[in-house]
């Protein structure tokens, strides 16, 4: 099918083409996929699961950044009405207007989003959409198998990757992909990663940009003890760190990995309370 139309695998892309039809039913299966569903894809690559979720969907849109694949796989999934191809780059592009080609009753029960995100940028779009102004209800993505794990991680484990994709949803891990599944095979194995968006999150916080602000000053330094990485990541000291940790009741002397995001909240919330004081 590559070289039918003189394509090749760009590593500058990070694309690996998923040749395993068991992967295949599987990410589909994960999706959940009914007959109303508008699914959004992101570098559907030689268009074989896009083909898949056509079957079962009202309407997939195909987001392809290689202008080769998007011309390619719009040949060859011409005979499908529900398919839309659309060259872009997912960064750069709000699924607000992508939804907008599904029609006013595509987006109707929201829409799923359904990825086999080359390695490099798998933060950057998992944000992307957790992000949006609309966002899916799921996210079924294939990711390296390391970067699924810390995602899915549990507190003693957590990364700041971990605590900004579960304070939007809870990520599960839904099957592991060996590295022969894909054409070229990558140097490392994947997992199938599953993110049920919450309706609301988890956690109360008065202000989204400050809890933010206060994990990525807790992760500055994540082999610190937090009174340390704390203070150098809001430039206060480490004595005026351990105060406000204390009054959130958490021990200065813990590392950023062993907090849970309802901890993250309390000493958000305790900054929010001490920037406010006359």
């Amino acid at each position: 099918m590559i070289s039918r139309f003189g394509l090749r695998a760009k590593k500058s892309l990070g694309q690996h083409f998923l040749i395993d039809r068991r992967v295949l039913h599987r990410i589909v299966s994960a999706a959940e996929v009914t007959s109303e569903d508008t699914v959004v894809e992101v570098g559907p690559g030689l268009g074989i699961l896009t083909r898949e979720l056509a079957k079962r969907v009202r309407k997939v849109i195909a987001v392809e950044a290689d202008s080769g694949l998007a011309s390619a796989v719009r040949e060859m999934l011409s005979q499908m009405a529900n398919v839309s191809i659309v060259e872009s780059d997912i960064l750069q592009t709000d699924p607000t207007l992508l939804l907008a080609t599904a029609g006013p009753e595509g987006t109707s029960h929201g829409y799923k989003v359904v990825a086999n995100i080359p390695y490099y940028i798998t933060s950057p779009i998992l944000r992307h959409f957790l992000e949006a102004s609309v966002k899916p209800s799921v996210m079924v993505v294939m990711v390296q198998k390391e970067v699924g794990e810390a995602i899915a991680a549990e507190p003693g484990k957590m990364s700041i990757l971990a605590v900004s994709v579960q304070f939007y949803g809870r990520p599960v891990i839904v099957g592991r992909v060996p590295s022969r599944s894909f054409y070229p095979p990558p140097k490392v194995d994947s997992v199938i990663l599953r993110i049920r968006l919450h309706k609301e999150p988890p956690i109360k916080v008065s202000q989204t940009d400050m809890f933010f602000t206060v994990v990525r000053a807790g992760f500055s330094a994540p082999r610190k003890q937090l009174r340390n990485s704390l203070a150098q990541g809001l430039g206060v000291s480490p004595q005026e760190a351990a105060g406000i940790l204390g009054r959130a009741m958490i021990d200065p002397k813990r590392r950023a990995e062993t907090l849970g995001l309802d901890e993250w909240a309390r000493l958000s919330e305790e900054i929010n309370a001490k920037d406010a004081e006359p």
